[in-house]
């Protein structure tokens, strides 16, 4: 049992990581610099003190609006930053105090601003991938299971790629396949087509409900991006649940 304080401190930090991914988020697509200028409202450009800025604290302390003009601050920053926090204090239960899940945070916090871009701008930008692919590159070759890990990659890249080709990218973005592949090296082979299977489940049921209710078209454009992460998610922290995949025995990295 990982102590209660590991957990509390790693939910901690996930909460700080969880912030500056709200600036990831926001910033990001819109072509703007993540360090300059500093947080400041979205409204009135009054820039945050740091008593206003403490990850979801000082929302739920000023009752979800600027103190300075009381518009509404939206409920995606600290849903960020609280799913942040959860992930990270569940990285640390699931893979303890290692390198490994040093690598698992990272791509987790990777993957909940993949959501959110994709979510506002359908798009998942190589600006914030690409990292998450340099460090799951390293870790495989310090590891030793990088056969394993660019299997992933390929099997990854070459299910969204050539779903991305049949549909002339009507049906699945170039970035879906990209993203596929970043989760690969860090999966393996086994886990990330477990983690392909799942996200067409968790597409399938997830969008039924949308479109009966009318609420969008069938030809309406659906980011896929967050149906993959979710397989991917489901993949890192209960990979012995895939019964199904042959081969499949423990976590990723070889935990």
């Amino acid at each position: 049992m990982m102590p209660a304080f590991v957990v509390i401190a790693a939910a901690l930090f996930g909460l700080i990581v969880g912030s500056f991914l709200n600036v990831v988020i926001y910033r990001v697509p819109r072509g703007e610099s993540i360090a300059f200028p500093a947080s400041h409202c979205p409204t009135c450009s009054h820039p945050l003190s740091a008593f206003e800025n403490f990850p979801l604290v000082s929302w739920l302390i000023q009752g979800g609006k600027c103190r300075h003009c009381k518009t509404l601050i939206s409920l995606r920053y600290p849903l960020v930053e609280a799913m942040t926090a959860a992930l990270f204090a569940l990285t640390v239960v699931v893979y303890g105090l290692t390198i490994d899940a040093l690598g698992v945070a990272l791509l987790a916090a990777t993957l909940v601003a993949v959501v959110f871009i994709d979510l506002d701008h359908l798009l998942i930008l190589d600006v914030v991938i690409a990292p998450a692919a340099l460090i799951g590159l390293v870790e495989a070759i310090v590891a030793g299971r990088i056969v394993d890990a660019l299997l992933g990659a390929l099997a990854g890249g070459a299910i969204f790629g050539l779903l991305y080709l049949a549909t002339r990218g009507a049906g699945m973005g170039l970035g879906d396949a990209k993203l596929a592949l970043v989760i690969g090296l860090f999966l393996g082979l086994h886990l990330t087509i477990a983690a392909a299977a799942f996200s067409f489940v968790f597409g399938s049921l997830l969008m039924l409900p949308v479109l009966a209710a009318g609420s969008r078209g069938r030809r309406d454009a659906v980011p896929f991006g967050p149906f993959l992460v979710l397989g991917a998610l489901a993949a890192l922290y209960m990979p012995n649940a895939l019964v199904w995949v042959p081969g499949l025995s423990r976590l990723p990295f070889g935990t």
